[in-house]
Parts: structure tokens; C-alpha cells; sequence
């Protein structure tokens, strides 16, 4: 039996929202560009946090909140690796466990790998750690993008002591291969280096692609790996601070284990409570439709572009609800976003933000309804009629 898409809500509901994707910018603008998806809440969730309301349980996460045990079910489920519960640890959302983590395996000007064009916050967490930013594009093969692995190797062969994965990639939606994956971990291994892999959009990964956790790439991926996920981007629940530090090994738990006790503690009690929800086997369903109506999003994205913006440049992504499409034949500059808003009233995601490999392009959030999706892009074309 074939699967229904998930509804996205009606525009005059999402546009009560006080979330900064609706109020950042007036109604006459269709807002596209932060990573938050126009859907309801899976009811599991809506439930938990409605009775969390209803007795007041509003007070401090406790020191066992049951989020290990949840999260290792569901990655058992959806990817068939067991992460070990005595492993996995808690803090407020991906970019606070990615920049504490790397606080802890790197020393003050050491150089971390990042694979531009990637998330902006990469760059900032970086810094923020004390480390320097060691740019190492992925490669454009003609068809997909991937891991430019001879950089990386030349990179950490030069000194660089620790690799900023995105896996899923964003923003090209770039699902990295096992064998990729397990090559990195192997040359993460050779020169004594750090994988911070950021799996926050791992459940949205659409068939035939298939995830790799990395840290069950190859034997190797234990020794150097530490994952930073949440349920926050699959389920909308970025508001609601909670992720996990998953390692592979005893020696990189203790690692995490001796962060500062205040890391444990950022994760707030709804978060935990939403997140474990979202990780229950009865948000499944949900899920699935979820998938469904975003594979439908991102192949009407293709054919709407081919209608109204013939000369943009997509490929559809094989995970995510995020699309990287180079606008850059339109003349509209080396960030067009904001031409894009003031004449269009459309706002998208600034492409250089994610490096320079994003000059001339947006990135576009399709984590809507298909109505919504079809109107942005007729404005946009408008522009070239």
C-alpha cells in the first residue's frame, strides 16, 4: 500500500508562527530560506509535550533523561547500527556538541577541514573552538558532488588534526558513500585526526541512497569518530534544544564524558521530551509520509526550474528538504538572494554564506507545501519574462 504524502499547514496558520522563519520578513514575502519545514507535528510529539504542559513539567532535564536508549533504537531501525547507550551523551543542539567536541580534540590554532560549499555555522564553530578554518571543497563530478579525499589527506598530512563532516551534506543534499566514508575514517586514522560528523539530516535520506552512520563505516571510523545529531531538522524541533554526541569507542566516551558538566545540562526538558518522542517507533509513520511529500517537493523544484528558470543549475538532492540551485546565468550577482527578495518577494538562503562556492547561488527551503513551492518559483521566473 502505497504511502500518502504528509499536508503541509495552511499558509494563514503557518503565518501565526513566531518562529524566525515568519518573522523575519513582512506577509507579502514567501519565506524559504531557514531550515524549518511547514508541517504539523508528529502527533507522538504533540502529545508528549501537551502532557508535559498539562502537570507543569517544566523543571531541569534529570541526569538520566532516557534519550540514549531512544536514539540507539531508532538508528538501529532506520540505519541497522547499534550505537552503545553508555556512549551517547546529550547538550543542547548539533552546533553546541560540534564546537565542544571540537574544543576537546583540538588544540588552539590547529587547522579542521571543512567541505565547502557547507553549512555557515561550520565556519563559526570552527573559531569558536580555537581552531582555523582548512577549506577543502567537495568535488563536482559532473553528476554529484563528493568528498575531495586526496585534499583531506593532503591536509592532514600538512597538520590538519581535525575533519567538520556534514553527513548528509548541506546544502547539496550529497548522501556521502560507505566507501567514502570509510576511506576518510582510515585516513582520519593514518595521521592521528578527529571526525566531528554532524548527522542532523540523516532520517531525510531518500531511496535508492542509502546512510552510513559514520561511525559504522569501517573499523577505523571508532577510534577518531564522534557524531552530533537530532531529531531537530527531521521533526521541525529546532526550538526545542536537544541533541546527542554519539561515540565509538571507550577511549572517545571518555572524551565526551569529561566535558564540562554545564554541556549535559543545555539541553533543555523539552527538547528531550520531543526528541524521544520523534525517535519512537510511533513517529514511524509519520515519517515515511514526511519523506514522501519532500521527494515530491524536490523533483517538482526540478521541473519548476526548467519552466520558469531554464538557466538555473539543480541537482536534485538524494537527502534533506534544502535545495542548492546556481542562479548565476540571471546576472543577478554574486548573491542574488537579496535581489531575489527585494523584486520577487521570495526569500531564500545567501549562497556565499556557505563559501565561495556559493557565489551565484540560493539555497532553497522545499519543506513546504507544493502550492508554496510552485508560487516562489513563478515569482522568481517572473523576473526573466
Amino acid at each position: 500500500m502505497s504511502v500518502p504524502p504528509l499536508q503541509a499547514l495552511p499558509l494563514e496558520l503557518l503565518r501565526q508562527r513566531s518562529s524566525t522563519k515568519w518573522r523575519s520578513y513582512g506577509d507579502d514575502v514567501i519565506p524559504m530560506f531557514v531550515a524549518e519545514t511547514d508541517f504539523p507535528l508528529a502527533p507522538a510529539i504533540t502529545a508528549a509535550l501537551a502532557r508535559a504542559v498539562e502537570i507543569g513539567d517544566t523543571g531541569y532535564t534529570p541526569p538520566r533523561p532516557g534519550i540514549d536508549l531512544d536514539f540507539a533504537d531508532f538508528a538501529e531501525r532506520r540505519w541497522g547500527w547499534r550505537p552503545d547507550p553508555a556512549r551517547i551523551r546529550w547538550t543542547g543542539d548539533v552546533m553546541m556538541g560540534v564546537v565542544e567536541v571540537l574544543r576537546a580534540v583540538t588544540s588552539p590554532g590547529d587547522r579542521v577541514v571543512v567541505t565547502p560549499p557547507v553549512y555557515p555555522p561550520f565556519y563559526d564553530t570552527v573559531e569558536e573552538a580555537g581552531a582555523v578554518v582548512e577549506r577543502v571543497p567537495l568535488r563536482d563530478t559532473g553528476e554529484r558532488w563528493e568528498l575531495d579525499l586526496d585534499g583531506i589527506g593532503e591536509a592532514l598530512a600538512s597538520g590538519a588534526t581535525a575533519v567538520l563532516l556534514c553527513n548528509p551534506h548541506n546544502p547539496t543534499g550529497t548522501v556521502h558513500s560507505r566507501e567514502s566514508l570509510a576511506e576518510l575514517a582510515r585516513l582520519a586514522a593514518r595521521h592521528g585526526a578527529a571526525v566531528v560528523s554532524d548527522e542532523i539530516h540523516a532520517p531525510l535520506t531518500f531511496a535508492p541512497s542509502v546512510f552510513t552512520p559514520f561511525l559504522d563505516s569501517a573499523p577505523e571510523a571508532a577510534a577518531v569518530g564522534y557524531t552530533v545529531t537530532s531529531a531537530s531538522k527531521t521533526y521541525n524541533l529546532a526550538g526545542l534544544k536537544c541533541a546527542v554526541i554519539v561515540t565509538g569507542s571507550e577511549e572517545n566516551a571518555a572524551v565526551v564524558r569529561a566535558l564540562p558538566w554545564e554541556v549535559e545540562w543545555r539541553a533543555g526538558l523539552f527538547g528531550v521530551i520531543a526528541n524521544r518522542a520523534a525517535f519512537a517507533p510511533e513517529s514511524d509513520a509519520w515519517l515515511a509520509q514526511l519523506l514522501v511529500a519532500l521527494d515530491d517537493n524536490r523533483r517538482l523544484l526540478a521541473d519548476l526550474l526548467a519552466e520558469h528558470l531554464p538557466l538555473a543549475r539543480y541537482r536534485v538532492p538524494e537527502a534533506g528538504f534544502l535545495a542548492w540551485v546556481d542562479v548565476s546565468a540571471y546576472g543577478w550577482g554574486d548573491n542574488p538572494a537579496p535581489f531575489v527578495r527585494r523584486e520577487a518577494k521570495v526569500a531564500l538562503h545567501h549562497g556565499p554564506l556557505f563559501g565561495a562556492e556559493g557565489v551565484g547561488h540560493v539555497r532553497i527551503n522545499v519543506g513546504c507545501a507544493p502550492e508554496v513551492l510552485e508560487d516562489a518559483i513563478r515569482r522568481i521566473g517572473a523576473l526573466v519574462e
